[in-house]
C-alpha cells in the first residue's frame, strides 16, 4: 500500500444521517474526525464525494459535516442513493471520474469516512477494493450501532486490502514536507483542539 498522493486522492464520506448519527460508537469522535477530514481535503485540494443512503427517509447529513463539506472550496461531489454499497449506484463511477479526470481506477486512492461500518462503508469499500481501487479507511471516522460491528467491519475491511489509517495519518501523507504550501494552515487546524 502506497502512501497517499496529494494527486490522485479522493475523500468519500458516506451516510452520517439524521439519528443514526445519535445512535453510533463515539459519535463525538466520529463527527469531528470526518469535519477535520473535509476541511484537511479541503487545505489540499483533494475532491470530496459525499453520500447519503435514502435522503428521503433517512434524514440529511450532520448539520456540521454537511456545513463543512458545502463551505470546502475544493473539487466537490453530492450523491443520494438507495443502494447501500456507493458502487452500486451507477451515478458514484461517474463522479469518481469526474472528480479523477483521466485516472483509471487502479490509479485512485480513495480515503473512506462514514457509517454504518458493517452496512454501507463496508460495500463500499469491498466493491471498490474489487474495482482495483487502493482505500484507506480512517478509523476514527468509521463507526456504526456498537463497538462489535465497527471492531469486526474494520477488521473484514482490512483483511480484504484496506488500509487503516486516520485523518492526521492522511494530512502528513499529503504534505510529505514541513515545506509545503499548505503546511502552516494544516498545523493550525490540529491544534484546534484534542477530538472527542
Amino acid at each position: 500500500m502506497a502512501l497517499l498522493d496529494v494527486d490522485r486522492s479522493i475523500v468519500v464520506v458516506i451516510d452520517f444521517q439524521g439519528k443514526l448519527m445519535e445512535m453510533i460508537e463515539r459519535p463525538a469522535l466520529v463527527k469531528a474526525a470526518a469535519v477535520r477530514l473535509i476541511r484537511i481535503a479541503d487545505l489540499f485540494k483533494v475532491p470530496v464525494v459525499l453520500t447519503e443512503q435514502y435522503a428521503k427517509g433517512l434524514g440529511g447529513t450532520h448539520p456540521e459535516i454537511r456545513a463543512a463539506f458545502d463551505a470546502a472550496a475544493t473539487e466537490r461531489r453530492y450523491l443520494d442513493k438507495t443502494s447501500f454499497g456507493c458502487c452500486g449506484d451507477p451515478a458514484f463511477e461517474r463522479l469518481l471520474r469526474e472528480v479523477r479526470p483521466g485516472l483509471p481506477p487502479e490509479e485512485r486512492q480513495v480515503v473512506v469516512a462514514g457509517i454504518e461500518a458493517h452496512v454501507c462503508v463496508m460495500q463500499t469499500v469491498l466493491e471498490l477494493l474489487a474495482t482495483g481501487h487502493e482505500v484507506h479507511l480512517c478509523w476514527e471516522a468509521v463507526s456504526g450501532r456498537g463497538a462489535e460491528y465497527r471492531k469486526h467491519a474494520l477488521e473484514r475491511m482490512a483483511q480484504a486490502g484496506a488500509a487503516l489509517t486516520n485523518h492526521e495519518s492522511v494530512a502528513f501523507e499529503w504534505a510529505r514536507h514541513k515545506d509545503h504550501p499548505a503546511f502552516k494552515a494544516l498545523s493550525n487546524l490540529l491544534k484546534e483542539g484534542q477530538l472527542a
